[in-house]
């Protein structure tokens, strides 16, 4: 029977959370998804061990999961928990990203397009076809779980791969 070691706890479960972050952040770069760089700088754990439990959340921006697990167009599924049924994603959240990735089509004259039927154009798009999910985090995570040592699940007896899971929610 094992005994409990909350530094040891402590310690696995910290590098963990470091490797999970890191790996996404990484990832993250590495797919070019994050344009402003606020969702990678968003990405972080908190942990707290005590004798008898533990906690370990990871944080993020609000969007992470839909990003991470992509969101069901209107007409096409990409397999997500998420999808767009009956509203269209404002087009107001779609402003900075236009701007940032340097999107000016023209017209067929020749005519740059106003940002406003950009805005339209694209949110009108991602409803139809949705975000194909890429896993950014969910692949860190799912690989850094996997390698978790056995006396942390023995230690605290308890289904961790459920635990650490309703911690992303």
């Amino acid at each position: 029977m094992l005994t409990v070691v909350p530094e040891r706890t402590k310690e696995v479960l910290t590098r963990f959370g470091k490797e999970v972050v890191r790996e996404s952040k990484k990832e993250l770069k590495r797919q070019k998804k994050s344009t402003s760089g606020k969702l990678a700088k968003s990405i972080d754990y908190d942990l707290t061990v005590s004798k008898k439990s533990f906690g370990l959340s990871f944080l993020g921006e609000d969007y992470l999961e839909y990003q991470d697990k992509g969101v069901n167009g209107f007409l096409k599924n990409h397999g997500s928990p998420f999808s767009y049924k009956d509203k269209r994603p404002p087009l107001k959240a779609l402003d900075k990203w236009i701007v940032r990735k340097g999107i000016a089509p023209k017209d067929a004259k020749g005519r740059f397009l106003s940002r406003k039927s950009i805005q339209f154009l694209i949110s009108r798009k991602i409803f139809f076809e949705g975000i194909k999910s890429n896993l950014f985090f969910s692949k860190p995570f799912e690989k850094h779980f996997k390698q978790l040592p056995e006396e942390v699940i023995a230690a605290f007896a308890l289904d961790t791969e459920q635990f650490l899971k309703q911690t992303l929610k």
